[in-house]
């Protein structure tokens, strides 16, 4: 029996303990733990007609124990989430975000990996925390980015993989590799050195990106698909592609030299496509007008030739009328747009003759007229 019911203990009369002294109010006492337990039983027992021993009693018990058991399969999928679902360890299904169901534990468990986020991996680059500027910043990693090209130059490339689960693939992605972050960062290095190494500096550092990171990307995937990862690559994107920092300046020296050898090329094929044409075509127009000289030369001595055979021939039948005709024909052409004066030699009725006379002044070229400045001769003029 308690000391408390005991009428103020051995020594003495009153609520007193057994130092002599009664129970001080100093603040809200807290719940007695026995009480707490024997209130819980009368409850129970309320509860449970016949006492939670007995046969009735302990099937409820069960009966809620088994219940609380298969409410525990509820679990909640969220939106980057896909459920695993294993059954003894073994994967049997795969479930969409929300709420969904499965056998409770033991039997079967369920695993949410981020199978709907997009993830990225960046490769010859890390971020580090930079309290000064109260940020992050970049900082390079030359024993990932420094790379051999085909044409045994070294080049400095930094890129990102862009990568994510496949929707079918989330048991693979589980259990078929141990590390996934690990291996598709090895992986994308080992694509881009390949690819690297296959190909020359210039065309990397100029048009050939896009090219580049295409074949990175299809290596890779090629790669992952092999070891049966489970894992999608839906891009690589190149931040940098520089040559080293020790022979930049050297390298854009030649850049420079390059551009201008380009510049003057295309200058040099301008001036030749605009040249050359306008040449080949006065070429053309020479030979055509030479082609149509010749056509209208040999037409002219044939039909020269021809004419005159005919008038040869006409010549041969009747020579002195011929000849005549040719005579005549020949003088209307050659005075047909003379002035001339037809004279037949005889004299007038009144015995006057026509006395010819040879035009002297027209026939010496004319002096210009004297101006008013120029002195007169002195004396008489010549006549």
């Amino acid at each position: 029996m308690p000391w408390k019911n005991q009428g103020g203990g051995p020594w003495g009369s009153g609520p007193k303990g057994p130092w002599g002294s009664g129970p001080q109010s100093v603040g809200p006492r807290p719940p007695d733990l026995e009480d707490l337990l024997r209130r819980g039983q009368d409850k129970l027992q309320q509860i449970l007609p016949g006492g939670y021993f007995s046969g009735m009693g302990i099937a409820i018990i069960l009966l809620v124990a088994v219940a609380i058991w298969l409410l525990s399969g509820f679990f909640r999928v969220q939106s980057e989430e896909l459920g695993v679902v294993l059954r003894f360890g073994k994967h049997v299904r795969t479930v969409q975000p929300g709420l969904n169901y499965h056998l409770p534990y033991p039997i079967e468990t369920v695993l949410l990996p981020k199978a709907l986020r997009v993830s990225t991996i960046s490769i010859g680059m890390t971020l580090i925390d930079d309290p000064a500027r109260r940020g992050r910043t970049m900082r390079d990693v030359p024993e990932e980015s420094l790379m051999l090209t085909g044409d045994e130059n070294i080049v400095d490339v930094d890129f990102t993989v862009l990568w994510r689960i496949k929707p079918d693939g989330v048991g693979n992605y589980l259990f078929n590799i141990q590390n996934p972050e690990g291996t598709v960062k090895a992986v994308a290095e080992s694509a881009m050195r390949e690819v690297i190494g296959r190909s020359n500096i210039q065309p990397i550092l100029t048009g050939a990106r896009t090219t580049t990171e295409a074949g990175v990307q299809d290596l890779m995937q090629k790669t992952l698909d092999s070891y049966g990862s489970g894992v999608l690559v839906q891009q690589v994107q190149m931040q940098k592609v520089d040559p080293p920092a020790q022979v930049i300046d050297a390298f854009r020296d030649v850049q420079a030299a390059r551009a201008d050898l380009e510049r003057l090329q295309n200058e040099a094929q301008t001036y030749a496509n605009r040249v050359v044409p306008d040449a080949r075509g006065r070429a053309a127009q020479i030979l055509q007008v030479a082609e149509g000289y010749k056509e209208q030369a040999v037409a002219e001595a044939k039909g020269q030739s021809a004419r005159f055979l005919k008038v040869y021939d006409e010549y041969a039948k009747a020579k002195d009328v011929t000849r005549q005709r040719i005579y005549l024909e020949t003088m209307e052409r050659i005075l047909g747009n003379a002035e001339k004066l037809v004279y037949d030699g005889g004299g007038s009725s009144s015995g006057q003759s026509i006395v010819p006379y040879l035009p002297l002044s027209e026939l010496t070229p004319r002096r210009p007229p004297a101006t008013s400045t120029q002195p007169q001769a002195q004396g008489g003029g010549s006549r």
